[in-house]
């Protein structure tokens, strides 16, 4: 699995708009992308920065995403960007959102599932849907 970051300082005020263009325009259609898996959005506590976190089966999957799709959503948001985004791709070697080894049953041996899926702590094999309370920012 990899992990890819963006970084960005956006306008005053915008964090809301941001959120909601992401929610609205920019998730919908990475959920279309092959080996996506899930999007995390966090935002600095004055509103003046954002980082996205995006996760992806395969790398080539990320740099794909980067190469066709990235330059769509940043066309999106570039209203509300203040400045230039950094942009970071890591490899995930390990993860509680999502069960990466197998569990060992009692006798010892390691338990091979047909078919198994990673899931999220509540059992869900698709992405984690994050919910965006309404934004304030302060002035």
């Amino acid at each position: 699995m990899f992990a890819r970051k963006v970084a960005v300082r956006l306008k005053p005020n915008s964090l809301h708009q941001f959120a909601s263009l992401m929610d609205r325009e920019v998730l919908p259609w990475l959920r279309t992308q092959p080996g996506f898996l899930d999007l995390i959005l966090l935002a600095a506590s004055d509103g003046s920065e954002v980082a996205t976190i995006s996760f992806w089966d395969q790398e080539g999957d990320a740099q794909a995403y980067n190469a066709s799709g990235y330059p769509a959503a940043l066309k999106v948001l570039e209203g509300l960007l203040d400045g230039k985004p950094y942009v970071k791709t890591f490899e995930v070697v390990s993860s509680t959102l999502q069960k990466i080894s197998p569990a060992q049953p009692a006798g010892g041996e390691i338990a091979e599932e047909e078919n198994a899926k990673p899931t999220t702590p509540t059992g869900d094999t698709g992405p984690i849907q994050l919910a965006y309370p309404a934004y304030e920012t302060r002035a």
